[in-house]
């Protein structure tokens, strides 16, 4: 090990392996089981127009096989001792995730350095998946919400990994070989590029021995891999209509907002809070309860690594959709114009900060939290600096993050050509 710090909590240890693979464990005697969470630094934001869906296929396909073992000799190793083993894509990251009691972690962590070190991509699983994520780009194609959302992003990120479109992922996905599984695995799945989490009844120093039991001989790169840099999106205006005869019409209005590590970042993280979060918020009490405008309505601002969003979206009767959009403008440039009280901003730091807590009650949750900030670039302590953020906003730091972040806003509306087409 070549370098190792230890938190204020003496049972949690983050740590850097000699060849590049950061470790963060932290004892949680409470129930007798380990999670752990293996972070990539690669996920749809490393895509491009050409590769569009590459880390999606590669992770469903990764635990499908290995140089010695195929996928239902895998399934049986897991299957055998109940454990949870899978892997999966976000925007940001790879990850592999693991959980099982105590007694079983060495086999299970053994089964995933082998399925992150050596995989096979067998072809028939390949074709298997592909077929897979396709039938669920189809059925996204039915779901209102999903295709107005999903018209918005494509939108705002025109020219960004963040808005790459279903048809280009499907354009993609067709003709992705083994080569390209190969080629996205030996560039991105290497130990300066890994962040691994243990989490459970385990002692940390034994979960670092563990760790480099099984990744320590794994070789570190000899050169270093690039860093990835996004595009700056400027922010612009956009209208998006689309016709659909659904007896449900979505409208989605949205911005461009900071990454996670811009200045506005914790501010606008109370904002969603109050605008979206539960049946107290504010586009609920006064577009659904009051008005009756809303079958659905709700707010969100996702922690992205590059330029994020701030949406605001609402599902209504067509006959609804002017009512509706002029209602969820009037609610959010409001709050550039008008202060929440003091009050207002406790109960919202309150809220947060309890159902933050409350999101990190099990192992799982706390490897993939501290994981997550990990590979993010943030480090493990923005757990508690997200916290002490959020306390220290005021009133006018809400309405300042306001200010900037509404302006020039992106409209997509989906309904039935009677509703929607005098939008255009």
């Amino acid at each position: 090990m070549t370098s190792s710090t230890l938190t204020k909590q003496p049972t949690t240890l983050r740590t850097t392996l000699s060849n590049g693979l950061t470790v963060i464990a932290i004892e949680n005697p409470v129930a007798d089981i380990i999670a752990s969470r293996i972070f990539i630094r690669a996920g749809h934001g490393y895509e491009t127009a050409e590769n569009s869906g590459l880390f999606g296929l590669l992770t469903a396909v990764l635990t499908k096989g290995t140089q010695q073992k195929d996928a239902l000799e895998i399934a049986e190793v897991v299957e055998s001792i109940g454990a949870g083993f899978g892997a999966d894509v976000a925007s940001d990251y790879s990850i592999v995730s693991l959980k099982t009691v105590s007694s079983d972690f060495e086999t299970v962590l053994a089964l995933a350095a082998e399925v992150i070190q050596q995989p096979s991509f067998p072809e028939a699983e390949i074709d298997l998946e592909r077929r897979l994520i396709l039938q669920g780009l189809k059925s996204m194609k039915e779901q209102p919400f999903s295709v107005a959302y999903n018209h918005f992003r494509v939108s705002i990120y025109a020219g960004h990994p963040y808005g790459l479109t279903n048809a280009q992922t499907e354009a993609c996905l067709a003709n992705f070989t083994q080569a390209d599984l190969q080629s996205a695995h030996q560039q991105y799945f290497r130990t300066d590029n890994i962040v691994i989490t243990v989490v459970g009844r385990i002692s940390p120093k034994l979960s670092v021995k563990l760790v480099e039991q099984f990744f320590g001989g794994w070789k570190p790169p000899i050169r270093p891999l690039s860093a990835v840099s996004f595009p700056q999106i400027k922010r612009s205006a956009r209208k998006i209509v689309t016709v659909q005869e659904t007896n449900q019409a979505f409208v989605v209005l949205g911005y461009l907002a900071d990454s996670v590590g811009g200045p506005d970042y914790a501010a606008l993280k109370l904002v969603s809070t109050y605008l979206g979060n539960g049946l107290s918020s504010r586009l609920f009490v006064e577009l659904r309860e009051k008005q009756g405008l809303a079958y659905d309505v709700s707010a969100f601002y996702p922690t992205r690594l590059s330029q994020s969003q701030f949406i605001a979206y609402i599902g209504t009767a067509p006959d609804n959709v002017p009512v509706a959009l002029a209602g969820l403008r009037k609610e959010i440039t409001r709050l550039t114009t008008t202060p929440l009280s003091a009050e207002e901003l406790q109960v919202c730091k309150n809220k947060i900060l309890g159902q933050y807590a409350l999101g990190k009650q099990t192992n799982c949750q706390i490897a993939q939290t501290l994981g997550w900030y990990e590979v993010l670039g943030l480090g493990m302590e923005f757990d508690e600096e997200f916290q002490r953020a959020i306390a220290a906003v005021t009133v006018e730091d809400v309405q300042s993050a306001a200010k900037r972040c509404f302006t020039e806003e992106s409209v997509s509306v989906l309904g039935p050509a009677a509703a929607v087409e005098p939008l255009r």
